[in-house]
């Protein structure tokens, strides 16, 4: 066989193969425009507000206490360590930018009850969705990780929902969420991005006493703390390490003084030799320094003013859930590292 000859296979093949993939990128390109804001069904709940002040009062201390949804959805401009403080109810009118390269940025919804820009044009069944399901009102699919209520009880889901329901409207346009290309691809392929199918939520909640069986249920059901402390791919956002074992990589909060170039790794909360959580001595150490609050490092985006108002009792129940868990390996290091080049990557997305 001479050269022109295995020249001309080559080339063919070589043809061949381009064809070949202009062809799938085509027909990726066509499932993802049709897919990656698509509808979806889920059930409603069979929730409904409550007006008795108990409860109101139970969902007002999950709004701004474990379940932390101040954190986010409260105004841009707040101090998120003010946000849970004394006389501080920051009104939850959402707009905080979340940047999330390369997938584009996500904005908190408005949870107040104005008809036009927050919940009031919604059923109680269609916000419990969104909680449980991750299913948005529309229909459109939430990021799994940010709405992890699904195991949560029909009690706190229903004090969730009737204090937000008794608080005033306060009128607030939120953007929609930016996707960029390699969001919309992700969105359309990765489960991250899709209802939740497998719930399993109790009627009611453990009691509130310091009990490990209560501690599981604020750690996977209300408080989220896997959302942060089990490592996730960056792009699939599929979970990659061991539940509480840390290791994720977070870029800073945009708070006065955060320096953009100081990221964070999150601490394994099991009980491993070297671990965050070994560095308690006690209950009662890890108990203080969470009603301490205030942030170590001003971009820290652990909810300290948040989580400083979770009671004695959960607290001590996290404790004891933590040192439940088997010692996994995981992050041990410094917390926080310098990573410049995603931070102007950053710097760049939320221009």
């Amino acid at each position: 066989m001479n050269y022109g000859t295995v020249r001309r296979k080559l080339l063919k093949t070589l043809g061949y193969s381009l064809a070949l993939v202009t062809a799938a990128a085509g027909l990726l390109a066509v499932y993802v425009a049709r897919t990656w804001d698509r509808q979806w069904d889920a059930p409603l709940p069979d929730i409904q507000r409550s007006t008795d002040p108990e409860v109101i009062r139970r969902g007002e201390y999950l709004v701004y206490g474990p379940s932390h949804c101040s954190e986010c959805h409260s105004s841009p401009s707040a101090d998120a360590e003010d946000v849970a403080g004394p006389g501080q109810r920051a009104p939850l009118v959402g707009g905080r930018r979340m940047a999330a390269a390369p997938l584009g940025a996500l904005y908190t919804r408005n949870l107040t009850t104005d008809r036009e820009t927050g919940i009031g044009r919604y059923t109680d069944g269609q916000i419990a969705r969104t909680l449980r399901y991750a299913v948005r009102p529309d229909g459109r699919a939430v990021l799994q990780l940010l709405m992890p209520f699904q195991n949560m009880s029909d009690a706190d889901l229903t004090a969730i929902i009737s204090f937000l329901r008794s608080q005033p409207p306060v009128r607030n346009a939120v953007p929609e969420n930016e996707y960029t290309w390699i969001g919309k691809v992700v969105r359309s392929l990765s489960p991250a991005f899709k209802p939740r199918r497998v719930v399993h939520a109790p009627a009611d909640s453990p009691s509130e006493q310091p009990t490990r069986e209560r501690g599981e249920y604020i750690a996977r059901s209300v408080a989220n703390c896997g959302g942060c402390h089990t490592r996730f791919d960056s792009v699939s956002l599929a979970a990659v390490g061991q539940d509480f074992a840390g290791g994720n990589e977070m870029a800073p909060e945009r708070r006065p003084g955060a320096d953009p170039n100081l990221w964070f790794r999150t601490p394994n909360l099991t009980p491993a030799s070297g671990s965050a959580l070994n560095k308690f001595p006690d209950r009662e150490t890890f108990i203080a320094r969470f009603q301490r609050g205030g942030f170590h490092y001003a971009g820290s985006p652990m909810p300290w003013g948040p989580f400083s108002h979770i009671s004695e009792a959960d607290l001590g129940a996290l404790y004891e859930f933590l040192h439940s868990l088997q010692p996994q390996p995981g992050s041990t290091a410094e917390v926080t590292f310098v990573k410049r080049r995603a931070a102007e990557v950053e710097r760049r997305a939320s221009r």
